[in-house]
């Protein structure tokens, strides 16, 4: 009987102490506007949980920094938009996440928004996977 209270006050301590920030396949789709075409492909990105705090008296003086589950290490990868009129460049260079963690948004490289178009957004009819 000890060992499976023990076993539930670890995973109870994981869920509640424990960052759970870690990378996940994505699709997403990109597009080009030379080249009028919007193109879906697969990579990974950070997704899951950060523990935060939110006091219940502020004090205007001390800022409260929330965490998000974001990279910490990237790579660039390319992919060849089709349909590219001929002098326009049909490479299109995409993030893809290596390293995940808890930190703060970094908004010089992340859309920090809380509401963004979403990951299948496409500005023109054609879509292609």
């Amino acid at each position: 009987m000890k060992a499976v209270q023990l076993f539930f006050l670890i995973c109870c301590w994981k869920a509640i102490c424990c960052n759970s920030c870690e990378l996940t396949n994505i699709t997403i789709t990109v597009e080009k506007e030379e080249c009028r075409f919007c193109l879906s492909i697969n990579t990974t990105w950070c997704a899951g949980y950060c523990f935060n705090k939110d006091l219940v008296y502020k004090d205007g003086l001390k800022r409260s920094i929330q965490k998000i589950c974001t990279f910490k290490e990237l790579v660039y990868e390319t992919v060849r938009v089709p349909g590219c009129a001929h002098h326009a460049d049909s490479t299109y260079y995409y993030p893809v996440a290596t390293k995940c963690h808890c930190g703060t948004c970094d908004k010089d490289s992340t859309d920090c928004t809380t509401r963004g178009l979403g990951p299948s957004y496409c500005s023109f009819d054609e879509i292609n996977e």
